[in-house]
């Protein structure tokens, strides 16, 4: 075969077929690529398959073949669920039943969170095991206000209807295929209800609505909930210390969520380990990318698209509020003062961008131009840190919005540039944005020198100016980065002796 380093190609595919026996596992071999560039290993699955990496030694999206001693590379992927889509109408107006909350009762899991709704296309996901499982209408508005009127499944070929209950609430699903399960829903609304709207029980036309939301949660624990995305072995690596700093200056409980699409199969392994030492809790979620929606193909892009997109499904039903914090910023306040804040009535609130440092002042690009007639006085928000009402993001469809601006900017390939953050605030005149105190996010390539002593959060950010690498940064920026890092270095290395050795989880804060 050619030599494929002298072609110029940036993709090379294998094709994996099912293999002869069932005791074998389907498997592709690549050779012949370049062993000095940057590679990056994924696999491309069918559209109802959610897979995630279960087994790799190497930095899948670092691979320099050059610098690894073994010949061979290997990876596994593990099927994690089976997807039951589809889209659901209100069949008084034929439109979306935009905000009805679905959940699937799935006997495999220990937590069946549901979803909701869109108002694209009444799209709605679940993932399922396979199995029978039943599809519900959650308790509260959704069953108060609808009925299951009609439930097609489009993958018979004869589209035949599913068996709904005697009160119309449940469905019955049968996940018996690899290709998962794609529905047409008709809800019909129960007597009574026919003018009422699923989403106004926190409408801001009504604000005792929101008021008894933000009530709710306060009676509730007062743990902090608080998610982030890494990709890649040295994101992980930020990401343990972004977390032992958290953890270093919250008093509250805290529970973090991290999108597991792209974490590796030695951080998921870790995780345990890290939540015991440091007393938190966890939680580990995904999304499949619609296929109706614009695709990004550029992995980190992907990554910024899933900052913002799927706000409103990507987290269980029952979490009201949660943090973004990125993987590499260094917290130095409690955060219950952002977890309680007022943002009054707003989804989400972010930290403007700083304007004191004037060496950036020609970088400053939202300053002229589209944005600077865009905006209209408005502020320019930063993505590394943001905190979201979700109870409110729901509740005024805002997730539906930016996905619909999304779908229109992005076919572009002009637009979007800082996709995380150009997004959102492009949309604030249609989905507002609270402005958080300036002290809420630092980062030196924008802000200046005298501020650094108020910083609540210090986020290592690209400087376009030095372009310095982001671990020479911390060294230097953040003072007591170094200390982290070795106190996180150190522990991820017993943690990892433990492992080679097979201790148990449980046992390790004893042993350790």
């Amino acid at each position: 075969m050619t030599n494929l380093q002298d072609l110029p190609l940036k993709s090379y595919y294998r094709y994996v077929a099912p293999p002869s026996s069932m005791t074998e596992s389907p498997r592709a071999f690549i050779t012949n690529v370049p062993t000095h560039k940057t590679l990056t290993m994924h696999v491309d699955f069918p559209e109802a398959w959610m897979v995630t990496t279960h087994r790799a030694a190497y930095d899948l999206d670092n691979l320099i073949l050059k610098d690894i001693k073994e010949k061979t590379v290997h990876a596994e992927y593990l099927l994690e669920s089976l997807l039951v889509t589809g889209h659901a109408s209100d069949h008084n107006t034929g439109q979306p039943a935009r905000g009805t909350q679905f959940v699937l009762e799935d006997k495999s899991v220990a937590v069946n969170p549901g979803t909701i709704v869109m108002s694209n296309l009444g799209y709605f996901q679940l993932p399922a095991s396979p199995g029978m499982h039943k599809l519900s209408l959650r308790a509260g508005r959704s069953s108060d206000i609808f009925a299951f009127l009609q439930v097609k499944d489009l993958l018979d070929s004869e589209a035949r209807d599913l068996t709904l209950s005697h009160d119309e609430s449940t469905v019955d699903v049968l996940v018996d295929s690899f290709r998962g399960r794609q529905l047409d829903v008709s809800l019909a609304r129960r007597k009574g209800k026919e003018d009422l709207d699923v989403l106004d029980e926190v409408s801001t036309s009504d604000n005792s609505g929101w008021l008894s939301s933000v009530f709710k949660r306060t009676k509730e624990a007062d743990r902090i909930h608080i998610f982030s995305v890494a990709s890649g072995h040295l994101y992980e690596r930020f990401l343990k210390i972004m977390m032992a700093s958290v953890k270093r200056s919250t008093k509250n409980p805290v529970k973090f969520w991290f999108i597991k699409n792209w974490l590796s199969p030695s951080f998921k392994d870790f995780l345990p380990y890290m939540a015991k030492e440091y007393d938190f809790e966890y939680e580990l979620v995904s999304y499949k990318w619609p296929t109706w929606l614009n695709k990004q193909t550029e992995k980190q892009r992907i990554i910024w698209a899933y900052k913002i997109l799927f706000l409103d499904v990507l987290f269980p039903l029952e979490l009201n509020k949660v943090i973004f914090v990125d993987a590499d910023q260094i917290v130095r306040a409690d955060m219950s003062e952002l977890w309680t804040m007022d943002l009054h009535g707003a989804p989400y609130g972010y930290t403007p961008m700083c304007d004191n440092n004037k060496e950036m002042e020609g970088f400053r690009f939202w300053k002229q131009g589209f944005w600077r007639d865009h905006l209209r006085g408005r502020p320019y928000h930063i993505s590394a840190l943001y905190v979201v009402d979700l109870d409110r993001f729901r509740a005024m469809a805002a997730g539906d919005r930016l996905r619909v601006m999304y779908d229109q900017l992005s076919r572009d390939p002009g637009s979007l540039a800082n996709l995380d953050q150009d997004l959102p605030n492009y949309a604030q005149h249609d989905v507002p944005i609270f402005s958080l105190p300036q002290p809420w996010l630092w980062c030196e390539s924008w802000c200046g020198n005298e501020t650094k002593s108020a910083a609540k959060t210090i986020d290592l950010c690209n400087n376009p100016l030095t372009k310095e690498p982001k671990l020479e940064g911390a060294r230097r920026i953040v003072q007591e980065w170094p200390g982290l890092d070795a106190e996180v270095r150190a522990f991820t290395e017993r943690v990892e002796e433990r492992m080679r050795v097979g201790d148990k989880t449980e046992d390790v804060k004893d042993e350790l």
